[in-house]
């Protein structure tokens, strides 16, 4: 699946979804359009921000082996 992105310059570019959180982390990409509308990174929440979830583990794998750290 590709992304549309913004750039620094302001410039626009399509990316591959597995590349986003690399571009994001060199600082490459300022912007990028989701389904609910564009995400200013750097002020508008990210998937990765962790945030204070003090509910129950609902991601168990079936097998209950423990997820490695």
């Amino acid at each position: 699946m590709l992304i549309r992105v913004r750039y620094e310059d302001n410039s626009y570019d399509m990316v591959k979804a597995w590349r986003l959180g690399e571009y994001i982390a060199a600082g490459k990409i300022v912007a990028f359009y989701r389904s609910d509308g564009w995400v200013t990174v750097g002020s508008d929440q990210l998937r990765h921000d962790k945030g204070n979830y003090t509910g129950p583990e609902r991601r168990q794998r079936e097998n209950n082996i423990p997820r490695a750290a």
